[in-house]
């Protein structure tokens, strides 16, 4: 049945659940390293960055930090959700902390005032 991806991303659509309800069990396989795409909105400048596991990168004055990166199996339509961990060097910015889903940018993502953070995967 498919009805898992659906729930998570109902789930998420709520953001006090969003920020505490894992992905489905089963539905997901583990990985080790994030690909993200991060926007500098102040210069127009995207880059990639790869993560791992519990590393913390750094893009601008943001420390990333991916607690869980997970992708659907190979039956199933592509996907990749992973737990980040964002926070600003400057105290009174936004940080994020939660699920993002590649597919559904939208759904859970970091509200800041000068950088975009998406997650394009796992692997």
């Amino acid at each position: 049945m498919r009805l898992a991806p659906l729930l998570a991303v109902t789930l998420l659509a709520s953001p006090a659940l969003a920020q505490t309800t894992p992905p489905p069990q089963g539905a997901w396989q583990p990985k080790t390293t994030a690909e993200l795409q991060a926007l500098d909105k102040i210069n127009a400048r995207v880059t990639t960055l790869t993560a791992k596991l519990n590393t913390p990168i750094t893009f601008g004055t943001l420390t990333i930090e991916v607690k869980s990166c997970q992708v659907h199996p190979p039956d199933q339509p592509q996907d990749a959700t992973a737990w980040l961990d964002i926070t600003d060097s400057h105290a009174n910015l936004p940080s994020f902390h939660g699920w993002m889903f590649a597919s559904t940018p939208a759904v859970s993502s970091l509200q800041h005032p000068v950088y975009d953070i998406r997650l394009t995967g796992c692997r």
